[in-house]
């Protein structure tokens, strides 16, 4: 059942961008070295004019002040080095939904609104996490709704360091003891898509979040393409870039 497309956002390319990179659900997190590392040389190697990150680079970020820990020291630095070449875009997430727009401006980075409609190659791109739009899955839209508050954010962003981190670590728990179960995922909603890609006068949508990464046909020449998730350390490894030139869309698997 589709619901109110929410505002969106615009953007031109300028005209001097050839190829644009998107990637999303890295889940960036010191646990995982491996997947830091094929970020870390994707960033330092793409031809990309522009990288979009459409979500979860983070496994969880706390705060702005907590980027002084030494792995979010690490991931800082590869982004400053980036946005030194390219145009570096981030989109919040679900789980990195905390980190400021103040602070990426102080990287070299803009904060991207979810959607946003990308003009580019003469066409209009859908850009999204994807989360907002997973309208079965009832119990996690009440606390998107709930931690996206100013209200919420601003009761969490009052609390110490260290229990921020405590309560991160509880929640990230319940995530992995939830994937253990094998439980499944709503997907996003197919009317929703299409509501949206209508709205904005566009015909394909970009997303990540579900990592399910496929080209979905929802008819009426509008599609919706699914970003993968990055694990490295997996076998085989994922970490995969969605490319796109004048010539289209393509899949590029760094591993």
């Amino acid at each position: 059942m589709a619901t109110a497309v929410p505002p969106f956002a615009e953007l031109v390319a300028p005209p001097d961008w050839r190829t644009v990179d998107f990637i999303s659900d890295l889940h960036l997190h010191e646990s995982e070295p491996a997947t830091f590392k094929a970020w870390q040389h994707y960033l330092e190697s793409t031809p990309a004019d522009a990288v979009f990150i459409l979500g979860d680079l983070f496994e969880v970020w706390i705060g702005d002040d907590a980027a002084a820990d030494p792995f979010a020291a690490d991931c800082v630095q590869a982004l400053v080095a980036a946005a030194r070449s390219k145009a570096i875009f981030f989109m919040h997430g679900n789980r990195d939904f905390l980190v400021g727009r103040a602070f990426l401006a102080s990287l070299g980075i803009s904060l991207l609104d979810d959607p946003t409609v990308l003009g580019f190659a003469g066409k209009r791109w859908v850009l999204s996490h994807g989360d907002a739009l997973c309208l079965e899955d009832i119990e996690y839209l009440a606390f998107r709704k709930q931690v996206r508050s100013s209200d919420w954010q601003a009761d969490f962003l009052s609390k110490p360091l260290a229990r921020r981190r405590d309560i991160a670590r509880g929640m990230r728990e319940q995530s992995e003891a939830r994937k253990q179960t094998g439980v499944a995922y709503a997907d996003v909603d197919s009317a929703a898509a299409r509501d949206l890609l209508q709205r904005v006068q566009a015909t394909t949508l970009i997303h990540g979040h579900t990592h399910k990464p496929a080209d979905h046909d929802l008819g009426s020449g509008l599609r919706r393409i699914v970003l993968s998730d990055w694990d490295a350390a997996a076998t085989p490894p994922r970490a995969q870039v969605l490319r796109l030139t004048a010539d289209g869309l393509q899949r590029v698997a760094l591993a």
